[in-house]
C-alpha cells in the first residue's frame, strides 16, 4: 500500500481541510475542472441539510466554505441562503458547552443574515459513545458519522484524485478495524477492539457509558453498564477491558458520607454482601479484588475475563457474552435490594 497523506496528517485540522475541500468543490464554477468531486460535495451538502430538513431537495449552486469561524471547526454557506457549522471530531469529544455556543453564534449570524436557521452538524470519524452522542443531539446537533462518510464516498470512490482516495482508504480501513473484534482471538484484542465491542454491547443491552480511562498504568478502555444504588451509595457493573467489576461509589458530589463511617467501611459491607449472595445465586465465579483501593470510586468484587468474556484463545461469543452480563445486572440489583 503506498503512503497515505492522512496517515501522516492525522489531526483534526488536516481532517477539517478535507472537510472544507470538499465543500468547496461543491460550488458550480467547479463543474468542469472535476465532475465527479463536484457531484459528490453537492452530495455531502445535501445529506448534511437533510439531517436537519429532511425534505430538502434544492439544488446546490453556490457554496463558500471555510475553516475557524468563531471556534467553529468548518463552515459553509448554501446558496446564500443556508449556513452549515460542523464541529469536527475524530478521536476527542464535545466539552463544556462549546456546542452550544457555537449553536448560539451562527443562529445570530443567520438572523443578521437573513438565512435560514443554521444546520448544525456533529461529524464523527472515530469513535464515541452512544450516550455521548445522545447529548451532542439534545443539544441541537445532528451527528454525520463515520458510516454516513463512507457511504458518501463510497459513491464516488472512483473519482481519481488522490487527496479523496487517501482519505476515503484511511476511513474505510478504520471501519474495518473497529469491527475485527468479532473475529480475533480475545488475547490479540486492542483498543480498537474493545471500542467496537462496546459499540456492539450497547445496541443489545442499556449502559450508561463508555469511554478510555486515562491512568498512569497506562490506561484502560471501560464501560459502565448500569447505575443502581444500595441505600445511598451507587453500586454498578463497570468493564474494565477483561475485568468484569462490582463498584460502589462514595463520591462527595453524589453521596454524603456519614461522619461515623469510612469509605473502607461502606467498601467492606458491600463485599461481604455480594460475596454473601453469590454463593447464596450460585455465581462461584464473583471473587474478591487482588487488592482494595480507598478512593471515591471503589471494586467490591470482580469477575476475571474468562468466566465472562471468554478464555484467551477463544472467538468472542457474543450471544453467550450478553447473557452473562445480564445475569450479573439481575444479580447485582436483587443483592442490593
Amino acid at each position: 500500500m503506498s503512503p497515505n497523506i492522512f496517515d501522516i496528517a492525522t489531526k483534526e485540522l488536516n481532517q477539517d481541510a478535507f472537510i472544507t475541500w470538499l465543500f468547496q468543490f461543491a460550488d458550480d464554477k467547479y463543474q468542469s475542472i472535476d465532475q465527479l468531486l463536484n457531484k459528490c460535495g453537492k452530495t455531502f451538502v445535501t445529506q448534511l441539510i437533510q439531517k436537519q430538513i429532511p425534505d430538502f431537495n434544492e439544488t446546490i449552486t453556490k457554496v463558500v466554505a471555510g475553516r475557524q469561524w468563531e471556534n467553529i471547526d468548518v463552515w459553509a454557506e448554501i446558496n446564500d441562503k443556508y449556513l452549515i457549522i460542523i464541529e469536527d471530531k475524530t478521536y476527542t469529544s464535545h466539552h463544556s458547552n462549546q456546542l452550544q455556543r457555537y449553536k448560539e453564534h451562527s443562529e445570530k449570524w443567520c438572523v443578521n443574515n437573513i438565512y435560514e436557521k443554521p444546520i448544525c452538524i456533529y461529524l464523527k470519524t472515530g469513535n464515541e459513545s452512544q450516550s455521548s452522542l445522545n447529548h451532542v443531539q439534545q443539544q441541537g446537533f445532528s451527528i454525520f458519522s463515520r458510516i454516513d462518510f463512507i457511504n458518501l464516498l463510497t459513491q464516488f470512490k472512483d473519482t481519481p484524485n488522490n487527496i479523496f482516495a487517501d482519505f476515503y482508504e484511511r476511513l474505510t480501513r478504520i471501519e474495518k478495524s473497529n469491527n475485527e473484534f468479532e473475529n480475533k482471538l480475545i488475547k490479540d484484542w486492542n483498543g480498537n477492539d474493545w471500542q467496537g465491542f462496546f459499540q456492539f454491547l450497547e445496541k443489545q443491552i442499556p449502559i450508561i457509558n463508555w469511554n478510555y480511562v486515562n491512568n498512569p498504568n497506562g490506561g484502560f478502555w471501560n464501560a459502565v453498564l448500569n447505575w443502581d444504588y444500595w441505600g445511598d451509595y451507587p453500586a454498578y457493573l463497570q468493564l474494565e477491558q477483561g475485568k468484569l467489576c462490582f463498584k460502589v461509589s462514595t463520591d462527595p458530589d453524589e453521596v454524603e458520607l456519614p461522619e461515623n463511617m469510612t469509605r473502607g467501611e461502606i467498601r467492606n459491607q458491600l463485599h461481604n454482601l455480594i460475596l454473601k449472595r453469590s454463593n447464596e445465586f450460585g455465581h462461584q465465579h464473583i471473587r474478591r479484588p487482588d487488592r482494595f483501593g480507598n478512593g471515591n470510586y471503589m471494586t467490591v468484587a470482580v469477575v476475571d475475563s474468562e468466566n465472562w468474556l471468554g478464555r484467551d484463545e477463544t472467538i468472542l461469543d457474543k450471544e453467550a457474552v450478553i447473557k452473562t452480563l445480564t445475569d450479573y445486572l439481575e444479580f447485582l440489583r436483587i443483592a442490593i435490594q
